[in-house]
């Protein structure tokens, strides 16, 4: 038996796995996968590609002070001259440096500070040692500018990095918070390891601090003292979960502007270096739901620096799970089955819709299954329609939310219901989505690309269940453009606020046009990786012949395309940067 098939039947647990087989570091490694260096360098050299002179002669209409805050502890001279070089180097040219000392002891550094002539910089000397979080309030302290950056004593910006921040500001006067992506220098000095993120995911950045670097953000936003020096380790976390809670008029630079060093202890080289600082980030998103008034619980993962959060479910609201079926007893059974076994949750009803089923079996199931109070049939002799038979079994449902299921499902997860429909109440969430295994336990649904493979596309399908994926995408719960509706929940309202699912879009991509719709109307939409069902996929149809099937599928692509082009040529909760062929976060 593989080890993924003993995880999946309770024969093994994840923490048993880590410890006897390959081991955390070795996972731990595969939150940022190794990218062959080589490959990134050569990346690099098509790609990250800016004039600096040209940059340098730009006259922006408005040019704002940015004001960099440096709070410096380092043994390494060299490092912190590398850092801050990083900073005069820069094609922009209106910034502050703000930089506290927070380490009296360390003379050598105290006089390179001090023989520092930039006018541009600012150093605070501070009596005595009191952390990252203090000394960075002090650095805030010196900052006059528009904006606010951070920077850490051992890490680099690229040389248009505040050039770029500028354009966006230029570009949106209205913009409070700007972050980019980032990447991290080895000890043998080379590049590697990029971090292509997404636009901003509210709750991906709840399962992790995505964003982290480089952040910059309006100074109007916040108050003194900027950080929380109770919360050190997770300080930069806690402030832009406050700070996003403060603005909505945020943007996202699909550009490698910092550098992370990696160094012997470096959160950089392995999250798991500081332990504290996991504590840390788990006190900062319960602080965060206590703000928010969205009570749950914050479940630290197994791979550091990434969290769970579990909502509780508000009152009992009802739950309707539509499966659409036509001639399938053998996996409906299976389906409804699992259902019963593994729902903890009791205000739910089956809505089974008949759609031309003719077998004896299929109506002897039926009245088995109707001995269940909670199990009722209704008879939909209609053309196959996937997208008009949920919208009408939706209408005859007597739920509050709606969760559309395939047939050929099976529930693995108890307790899969409270966790969907905790993410379901919140008034931000459009659709949830589950993962999804095949019946060999590989993935055949963790989150849908829009744009992938043409239309769209599932991410690591056909890999291994273990995998983690692109910085833990795999095993924590991270915001997407689309999910399938395999199996899919969304509130009642929200569904047919949104016109449900267009019937012109028959067979393929329905689920995909729901949840772009969702996402244009400003909803997030989520796939939860601690929710798993199997899907053994479309054993149910199978009656129209591939001529059919070509040139129904060849129009529903074309109204997709037509609808939401913007979508498919740039999906906001991916990376432009990111592979549109393959489902594996590699390099574009």
């Amino acid at each position: 038996m593989k080890v993924s098939e003993k995880i999946r039947d309770g024969l093994i647990s994840l923490p048993q796995y880590l410890k006897s087989s390959i081991g955390v570091k070795r996972l731990l490694g595969h939150l940022a996968p190794q990218q062959v260096t080589s490959a990134y360098e050569a990346w690099l050299a098509g790609n990250d590609t800016y004039d600096l002179e040209v940059q340098k002669n730009h006259a922006f209409s408005f040019e704002p002070l940015i004001s960099i805050l440096l709070p410096v502890y380092t043994k390494n001279l060299d490092t912190l001259k590398a850092c801050i070089g990083s900073v005069l180097d820069q094609s922009y040219s209106n910034w502050q440096l703000c930089i506290a000392d927070d380490d009296p002891k360390n003379v050598e550094v105290r006089d390179y500070l001090s023989s520092l002539e930039d006018k541009r910089i600012d150093v605070v000397f501070r009596d005595k040692n009191g952390g990252i979080s203090q000394a960075t309030n002090s650095a805030f302290e010196l900052a006059r500018g528009d904006y606010v950056g951070l920077l850490d004593d051992d890490d680099l910006l690229s040389p248009n990095t505040l050039f770029e921040v500028a354009k966006v500001i230029n570009e949106d006067s209205g913009v409070e918070l700007i972050y980019s992506d980032e990447d991290k220098i080895g000890p043998d000095g080379r590049r590697r390891d990029p971090y292509f993120k997404s636009d901003y995911a509210r709750d991906s950045l709840l399962s992790n601090n995505y964003i982290c670097h480089f952040l910059v953000f309006k100074r109007s936003l916040i108050e003194s003292p900027l950080m929380d020096e109770a919360l050190d380790g997770a300080q930069d976390y806690d402030l832009i979960l406050r700070l996003t809670e403060k603005t909505d008029r945020i943007k996202h630079i699909p550009k490698i502007l910092y550098h992370w060093r990696m160094g012997e202890g470096s959160t950089a080289l392995d999250s798991a270096n500081k332990d504290y600082a996991i504590t840390a980030g788990k006190k900062a998103i319960e602080r965060a739901l206590k703000r928010r008034k969205t009570p749950g619980k914050v479940i630290p993962s197994v791979f550091g620096g990434f969290y769970t959060v579990e909502y509780d479910v508000i009152g009992t609201p009802k739950v309707s799970i539509i499966i659409p079926t036509k001639d399938n007893p053998k996996y409906l059974k299976r389906c409804v089955e699992s259902i019963l076994d593994k729902t903890a949750y009791q205000n739910y009803e089956i809505l089974i819709v008949n759609n031309n089923g003719v077998k004896k079996e299929t109506y002897k199931l039926f009245d088995e299954l109707k001995k269940d109070k909670r199990v009722r049939v209704i008879d939909l002799p209609i053309p196959f329609n996937y997208s008009r038979i949920n919208n009408i079994a939706a209408k005859e449902s007597d739920g509050e939310y709606l969760l559309f299921l395939n047939d050929d499902t099976e529930v693995i997860t108890e307790g899969w219901i409270t966790k969907m429909l905790g993410y379901a109440q919140q008034p931000w969430i459009g659709a949830v989505g589950a993962r999804l295994l095949f019946g060999d336990g590989t993935l055949q649904h963790a989150g849908v690309v829009v744009g992938l493979a043409g239309i769209a596309g599932h991410i690591y399908t056909n890999f291994p269940a273990l995998e983690v994926g692109y910085f833990g995408r795999l095993k924590h719960n991270f915001n997407f453009t689309a999910v399938t509706a395999a199996c899919l929940m969304i509130g009642r309202e929200k569904f047919f606020s949104v016109g449900g699912f267009e019937e012109e879009i028959a067979v393929a991509f329905n689920d995909v046009d729901l949840c772009v719709h969702l996402a244009d109307e400003g909803y997030f939409n989520i796939c939860l990786a601690n929710v798993e069902l199997f899907h053994f996929e479309s054993k149910s149809r199978g009656y129209e012949t591939s001529a059919e099937k070509n040139l129904r599928f060849d129009k529903e692509k074309g109204r997709i395309r037509a609808r939401w082009r913007d979508y498919i040529e740039n999906d906001p909760m991916y990376n432009p940067n990111l592979t549109r062929v393959r489902g594996d976060y590699s390099l574009k």
